[in-house]
């Protein structure tokens, strides 16, 4: 522990409450600045009075409660397929190599927008995709495309199916990161194979001695999968149903109306979209308590088999299935971009042509060099704040309370769609119409968490002998800090650099409602042209959108080898 008082120390020391405060201030004043609409209260509208006639017009809005059936399905079933998926594929591969080698392949995954990813499943499961394609004429018979309504079917299927999808890595790699913690790792194997010495098979081993302890890591993951499934817009808007859409998608169509009083009905359902995501998530905490009660007896019953070899089969299939899909629809996305003429039910392209991609690249050059800028702005931002916050909690010695913990992930569980309106209004309020400010700040509100998650572990395990040493020869904290730390920690500020990049590119909703709809970016381009513009330029753009995130990552891994040559010659 260092313990002095110059600048840098002072300066230090304030960096935790000003982290706290940067994403406190923003959800709770947004939160308040859509209460004050949703309850009739709108004086740029000349409405002073404080009412209940947004809460009448939503509730007596054709198929609400459809819009709520759907968000609140969609998110629920979504979760429990990426959940149920990551537990099996990790029972089925624990202690086996293949568990890295599916983690190798669905962690690039992680970094692909949902706009991008939204956009290469309805490419695999529209009627003239992938899935029809592969298995027609030769089985099914079909010489023109079938008549089926995926995507954008009434019940969420596809949205459902994007969702898992996309959640499943997440969740799969969440789970890998507890393993990868020494202890914790160490004493879950052991256990393991303590458990298969007494005669349990492998899947009952890990559901009985494993998951119990793994499911405390995870549980904050899952629950912001479902918060985020139950909010979420892009994916509803490029595979979810038009008439009646999800909640969160007739909010923004609400939002973005020209009838500014359809801002007031807009409050009204962001606070309804809270108190569903605030719902689902209390109908999850009843569902662990019921599945722990329920399920104690079979963890206690020292029955050492349940069909444990069929399960295991059937998971490895639905495990090849998960694989071939995502690489499947990525397929598609490429061959789309390259496509001349494409019949059906050719698997094909008839011709392989550059034009889709020399149109797009003629015109993407502003959204292009919007993405980078706020992208950078906001990693740079996020990478200061955690890592000075990081080193005030080194040099106090001791960890953020749980209470700063748990805010600092706040922005992940309340729902986008529910606070980003009211931000808009508090910074109408505070008369701040910098359109790029104002986008830079919202998309800090998310990469700060992920760049949190990605930087402490690294941070907190840093040698302490290290900065003891450089202190006893003289040298104060500031040097320390530069000269010592941010050196050696090189490699994971990079990722977590990388990282803020992935997600700031991903960010569709800040950038269109805080942006005012002044700053295209490619998500937001991405999204616009999946509605409505062919086939291969939508594959372009979110071509694209994969790559950026990619190529920042590649940096990422090449940028300290650079260093540390340059540090050894010099």
């Amino acid at each position: 522990m260092i313990k002095t008082h110059d600048t840098f120390t002072r300066l230090i020391k304030l960096s935790p409450t000003l982290l706290v405060a940067l994403l406190v201030i923003p959800v709770i004043g947004g939160l308040i600045g859509v209460l004050l609409p949703a309850f009739g209260y709108l004086p740029a509208l000349g409405m002073k009075e404080f009412s209940l006639q947004g809460f009448n017009a939503l509730i007596q809005t054709d198929g609400f409660s459809h819009m709520v059936f759907l968000s609140a399905s969609s998110a629920l079933i979504s979760t429990l397929l990426a959940l149920t998926m990551t537990i099996l594929i990790l029972a089925c591969f624990f202690n086996s190599p293949w568990l890295k080698r599916i983690q190798r392949l669905l962690g690039p995954i992680l970094v692909i927008p949902h706009a991008a990813a939204a956009i290469a499943i309805s490419f695999l499961i529209t009627p003239s995709g992938f899935i029809s394609r592969l298995f027609s004429p030769w089985l099914t018979g079909w010489e023109l495309p079938p008549d089926w309504l995926l995507p954008h079917d009434i019940w969420g299927v596809s949205m459902i199916l994007g969702l898992t999808l996309k959640e499943l890595p997440f969740l799969l790699l969440m789970a890998l990161a507890a393993f990868a913690q020494a202890d914790l790792g160490a004493k879950l194997r052991a256990q393991h194979k303590v458990a298969m010495s007494f005669g349990y098979c492998p899947m009952t081993a890990f559901f009985k001695v494993v998951l119990p302890n793994l499911y405390t890591y995870i549980r904050l993951p899952v629950l912001a999968v479902l918060a985020y499934a139950s909010a979420s817009v892009e994916i509803p808007l490029i595979l979810g149903p038009n008439a009646p859409p999800t909640l969160s998608v007739a909010i923004i169509n609400w939002f973005n109306d020209v009838d500014l009083t359809l801002r007031i009905k807009a409050s009204a359902g962001a606070i309804a979209q809270l108190m569903l995501t605030a719902t689902l998530l209390i109908i999850w905490w009843l569902l662990e308590i019921i599945v722990k009660r329920v399920f104690y007896f079979y963890v206690t019953n020292r029955k050492r088999d349940y069909a444990g070899n069929a399960i295991m089969h059937f998971t490895r299939i639905i495990t090849v299935i998960l694989v071939a899909s995502i690489l499947l629809s990525l397929l598609g996305l490429v061959l789309w971009s390259f496509a001349g003429f494409w019949r059906f039910p050719a698997f094909l392209p008839d011709q392989l042509v550059f034009i889709h991609w020399q149109n797009a690249l003629t015109n993407i050059q502003p959204a292009l060099l919007n993405s980078l800028y706020i992208g950078f702005a906001a990693s740079a931002i996020a990478i200061i704040l955690v890592l000075v916050t990081l080193e005030a909690e080194q040099q106090r010695a001791y960890a953020l309370s749980h209470l700063s913990s748990f805010i600092i992930y706040l922005p992940l569980l309340v729902p986008s769609v529910a606070f980003l309106f009211g931000l808009v209004w508090l910074q109408e309020q505070i008369n701040s119409h910098h359109a790029y400010i104002n986008v830079i700040f919202s998309h800090l509100l998310f990469v700060l968490p992920y760049v949190f998650l990605s930087l402490a572990s690294s941070y907190r395990c840093f040698d302490s002998r290290f900065t003891t040493l450089a202190a006893s020869l003289g040298k104060p904290p500031a040097m320390v800090f530069w000269q010592v730390k941010l050196p050696m920690l090189v490699t994971p500020i990079c990722i977590a650099f990388a990282l803020g990049l992935a997600i700031s590119f991903s960010q569709y909703l800040p950038t269109l409602l805080n942006g005012a709809g002044q700053i295209n970016t490619i998500t937001t381009e991405a999204v616009v042209l999946a509605s409505g513009a062919s086939r291969r330029t939508s594959s372009v753009y979110a071509l694209i959108q994969m790559l950026l995130p990619a190529l920042a990552f590649v940096l990422a891994w090449l940028t300290p080898k650079l260093v540390y040559k340059y540090q050894n010659k010099a």
